[in-house]
């Protein structure tokens, strides 16, 4: 396997200068080639804060408050929200830690897999990272906007120019913004959930759904919270790439792992607590809820700033998506141009039903990332096996022809269509299933079955 490693030549825009300590702000050229181990820095505990900020967001709320419109109690959409995410976080856990053992990105490491064909999972993982700008946008934007007595639409453009500087600088200032912003947006959602019991604004919902019914909403209930947290995956190693190859894996992987499911969990317990205030207009429902004034103003500069952290890491990856698909521009002018592509899709959503097309939209970008996860982790197995335990060296690794991943991956889509359920397509048999999304779990079930049997009896291609 090849990957861009020189400052010459047509790999120029793919290197550059690196972050060099903790706390370097300085803007980070570094695109996709790897960073070689002379420039590693840090340590696993980085990675609890980088993966716990960017989830205390309104959309992680406002996902939560979906089990309780749908029917559930609130005991029970808790369990739904809690298995889910965990279920989602495990893969994210896992890739991020191939970040220090190799220096690479996620996507840029899923071309060990897909050869040449990486373009197919590059280009819809640079689509999902502006999908997901727009779902998260939507609700800095809109708060944004009423701080500050601006129209919705000039509130979301400064988020995204926001966001998009954010995404430029790379790395170490998003490392060490969400280090900051642990705290900040901890305090920020906790003053909310305290608002809601000194209110009385939050209550356990009691349900309206029951028996097969109540099973199908428990099942797309988890799914929805699944997807939150798997969505994180193609990004995995993106922000553990800089961490020393020395680093333990187990530390990571737990850093990681408790990051994304307490950050998401509490979000969405909040959601489930307060569906009754957090409606389409979320960040209305904040300002009601805080009761105006400065203690609104605070909170809605809360909600902007959970926005512009989440979004300035979909800006980061984003930039390294498009260049694993071969698009030689500089990663900051990448970043910047992710920004600057969610800006249409976050007025579509604000345009008509909220919550049906932040439903359609946040099933629907997710939807391609099981199967990929199961090819990428299948073929690392399988190298590591090969390699017999020695450590990873990239350029050492093999090529594997395209066909075995992209015939898998294509497959394991086409297999989870009938398991759809969302506001645009709703399969049979999810419909026979009384609504339950199981799209996820046959993906993933999908591509392993038929990319495992395939990848692992072909030998290396060597040349």
């Amino acid at each position: 396997m090849t990957l861009p490693h020189a400052s010459s030549g047509p790999v120029a825009a793919f290197d550059g200068r690196m972050p060099s300590a903790p706390g370097d702000w300085r803007i980070e050229a570094r695109g996709i080639a790897p960073v070689p181990e002379s420039h590693r820095y840090g340590g696993p505990g980085r990675l609890f804060t980088v993966w716990f900020a960017p989830n205390l967001t309104m959309t992680g709320v406002f996902t939560g408050t979906v089990g309780v419109a749908l029917g559930l109690d609130f005991a029970t959409a808790l369990a739904a929200v809690v298995l889910g995410t965990v279920i989602g976080a495990i893969p994210t856990a896992y890739l991020g830690t191939w970040g220090s053992r190799t220096g690479a990105g996620q996507l840029p490491l899923a071309r060990l897999a897909f050869g040449r064909a990486v373009v197919l999972p590059g280009v819809l993982q640079w689509l999902s990272s502006i999908a997901w700008d727009a779902l998260i946008g939507l609700f800095g934007g809109d708060a944004l906007a009423r701080l500050c007595g601006w129209p919705f639409w000039l509130g979301v453009l400064v988020m995204m120019a926001a966001q998009g500087a954010l995404g430029v600088l790379g790395y170490e200032a998003i490392h060490r913004l969400q280090k900051t912003m642990t705290a900040v947006l901890a305090l920020a959602f906790a003053a909310l959930a305290w608002r809601l019991a000194d209110t009385g604004a939050g209550g356990l919902a009691h349900g309206s759904v029951h028996g097969a019914d109540r099973a199908g909403v428990f099942v797309l209930t988890g799914t929805i919270a699944l997807s939150l947290a798997l969505s994180w995956a193609p990004y995995a190693s993106d922000f553990s790439r800089y961490l020393p190859r020395e680093t333990s894996p187990v530390r990571m992987f737990w850093c990681t792992l408790l990051g994304v499911v307490v950050s998401f969990t509490a979000v969405q317990t909040l959601g489930l607590w307060g569906a009754a205030v957090f409606t389409d207009q979320t960040a209305h429902g904040v300002d009601t809820l805080l009761g105006g004034g400065a203690p609104g103003a605070l909170g809605l500069l809360a909600v902007a700033l959970a926005a512009l952290c989440s979004n300035a890491m979909n800006d980061y990856s984003g930039s390294l998506a498009l260049q694993t698909v071969g698009v030689r521009i500089p990663r900051p002018l990448a970043a910047a141009l992710a920004a600057l592509a969610g800006f249409p899709l976050v007025l579509w959503m604000h345009a008509a039903d909220t919550a049906t097309r932040f439903q359609n939209v946040l099933l629907f970008v997710g939807y391609w990332i099981p199967g990929f996860v199961a090819i990428v982790v299948v073929d690392w197995l399988a190298r590591r096996r090969e390699r017999s335990g020695r450590p990873v060296d990239l350029a050492a690794e093999p090529p594997r022809p395209a066909w075995p991943a992209v015939s898998a991956f294509a497959l394991s889509f086409a297999a989870a269509v009938p398991f759809m359920d969302t506001g645009l397509y709703v399969g049979p048999l999810a419909a026979a299933l009384h609504g339950a999304d199981l799209a996820y779990y046959v993906a993933f079930l999908a591509a392993a079955l038929v990319y495992g049997p395939v990848r692992l009896r072909r030998r290396p291609v060597r040349g």
